[in-house]
């Protein structure tokens, strides 16, 4: 706290009226102060932009296309792009300004998970830049932005990776009914830069460099896949033997969909990927791969799709507070969506390229419901800032 946030307001606002001037205007209306929107921003809003970009990649995918949508995901995707450079220049004045705080966040066993949204949100936008940013930005600019947050993703996720479980161990400050879909946000962040990594390969020059690069992809694809099994039985268990735990914890379920859908989509792209970089047998076992290891895999994403899906409207009609663990609902989702595209593409069967469609319907009605409620809980209300 500096010194001027010690000074007394000089004139005494209405009973639960605050005093600043935006307060007028209907925004931030329930902080006292304008500077208080940073005090308590924690790693955890960057799940908005993981659900924002997704939403615009995922468009990009779509075995279906239409007129209008690859001109919607663009959209959305530079809406996520404003959001990454306006959210963390607020995360480095939060840092500045509420030091301790922010370490607070970093040692807290349920907020320390979502330093992995950090690094998905960076990486979740640079795939956008790749994918859907060469008309506005220029090919080649469009490119060296992914392969810039791609790099800064990437390393914030292999951190995080061995950092966030390390600091679970040595501290011994969780609960044996602790365990809940958080636990899987530091360790997903290595699968998306597979997957994103497996569509810049394409963009090296044949070498060792390329072939260096795809053996990369896949070693991070191994470090999420592996911990995410280790992990997964711990979740499954506290649900049964303890129960979902308080209401707002609830949509941290559908985060089990990110390493699935993600995994699937990571699979069929290096398996493409392959081809003319890894000597045979080694370029068809990977193409081999991507089917035989998504078809399974995207089946229990399904199952557990569903499960979530029943466990959340059961939760809603007990009552569901709005938290930002709502944005749950979004980037598992999407990851689905790439996965299911993935398959499509690689079976050409209508299932999967209807069933791609129906899942971006559903992730598109939750994240206008998500960033509806967000926007007015930031924004307008200013309590999600408390």
């Amino acid at each position: 706290m500096t010194a001027i946030d010690e000074r007394p307001a000089t004139t005494c606002p209405a009973p639960g009226r605050p005093a600043h001037r935006l307060a007028r205007f209907g925004l931030l209306r329930d902080l006292e102060r304008p500077r208080d929107m940073v005090a308590n921003l924690g790693p955890n809003w960057y799940s908005s932009i993981m659900g924002t970009g997704i939403v615009g990649g995922a468009a990009a995918t779509l075995p279906i296309q239409f007129p209008g949508l690859r001109v919607f995901g663009t959209v959305v995707w530079g809406l996520a792009a404003v959001l990454l450079v306006l959210l963390t220049a607020a995360w480095a004045v939060h840092w500045i300004r509420h030091t301790e705080t922010a370490r607070g966040h970093a040692a807290n066993p349920m907020m320390g998970q979502f330093w992995g949204a950090v690094a998905m949100g960076v990486m979740t936008v640079g795939a956008g830049a790749g994918s859907l940013g060469g008309p506005v930005l220029g090919a080649g600019t469009a490119v060296a932005v992914d392969w810039v947050l791609w790099s800064v993703g990437t390393a914030i996720g292999l951190v995080t990776t061995a950092a966030i479980p390390y600091l679970m161990i040595t501290r011994g400050e969780v609960a044996a009914d602790g365990a809940f879909g958080g636990w899987l946000m530091p360790v997903v962040p290595p699968m998306v830069s597979a997957a994103n990594g497996a569509l810049l390969v394409g963009h090296l020059p044949a070498g060792t460099g390329k072939e260096t690069m795809l053996l990369a992809c896949y070693a991070m694809f191994g470090i999420s896949l592996f911990a995410t099994l280790a992990i997964l039985p711990q979740i499954w268990n506290k649900l049964v033997v303890h129960g979902t735990g308080p209401a707002a914890t609830v949509p941290t379920m559908w985060i089990v969909l990110g390493p699935l859908g993600q995994s699937v989509t990571a699979a069929h792209l290096l398996g493409n990927q392959a081809r003319g970089v890894l000597p045979e047998p080694y370029a068809t076992g990977a193409e081999v791969f991507g089917l035989l290891y998504g078809v399974p895999t995207w089946g229990f994403a399904m199952v557990w799709l569903a499960l979530a899906a029943a466990v959340t409207v059961r939760t809603v009609r007990q009552g569901m507070p709005f938290a930002l663990t709502w944005w749950s609902f979004t980037f598992p989702v999407g990851t689905c969506v790439t996965g299911t595209s993935a398959l499509a593409a690689r079976t050409h069967l209508p299932v999967f390229a209807w069933g791609a469609l129906a899942l971006y319907v559903l992730l598109v009605v939750a994240w206008a419901v998500v960033a509806a409620r967000t926007a007015h809980g930031s924004v307008v209300r200013g309590h999600l800032f408390a």
